[in-house]
């Protein structure tokens, strides 16, 4: 007895794709698919249309009445990632929620009256400066603005400082 099929190649008829072929376009079709699909992703990342603010552009957040803010108080707006400070002396500054060392989410203490930093134990005044390293600046800070007595922070616009100025510190008239 002879194998008839030995050595011989299968022929598929006309008009049927053989499934070799028809795995071979799927795999092809896949692969298109895979490089499509990765070239999207890739321009929604460059070109993902978010506003990029320029020193023009203001967001404004409306924080509330100058008298619901205490001399000496310290008001946490997580939503605008700030801490509003109304310091003793009346004036307003809004420091951002982010230790200038690393970056770490810092806590107002009221017993303390200070900003810890849970990651290296950095820790500032009301007024954002540095009172125990490692952060070697003081926070940054947001610009407030007073009109008819309601403290508005413009949360668009991040000021990077070096240390405390008075000229940051923004007074109700």
């Amino acid at each position: 007895m002879t194998d008839q099929n030995a050595g011989s190649t299968s022929k598929t008829p006309p008009g049927k794709v053989s499934r070799r072929d028809f795995f071979g376009m799927a795999w092809k079709g896949l692969g298109v698919f895979a490089a499509l699909e990765g070239l999207g992703m890739i321009s929604a990342y460059i070109f993902s249309g978010k506003n990029k603010l320029t020193p023009e552009t203001k967001q404004m957040l409306d924080a509330g009445s100058v008298e619901s803010f205490a001399p000496g108080s310290v008001s946490a707006f997580m939503g605008g990632r700030f801490y509003l400070a109304r310091l003793q002396d009346g004036g307003f500054i809004a420091l951002s929620i982010r230790c200038t060392h690393l970056g770490c989410s810092i806590s107002w203490e009221e017993s303390k009256k200070r900003f810890i930093c849970p990651c290296h134990s950095s820790a500032f005044d009301i007024s954002g400066e540095v009172l125990n390293p490692p952060a070697a600046r003081a926070l940054d800070y947001y610009p407030v603005l007073i009109e008819n007595g309601m403290v508005k922070v413009d949360i668009g616009t991040l000021k990077e400082r070096n240390s405390f100025r008075r000229d940051q510190v923004v007074y109700a008239t």
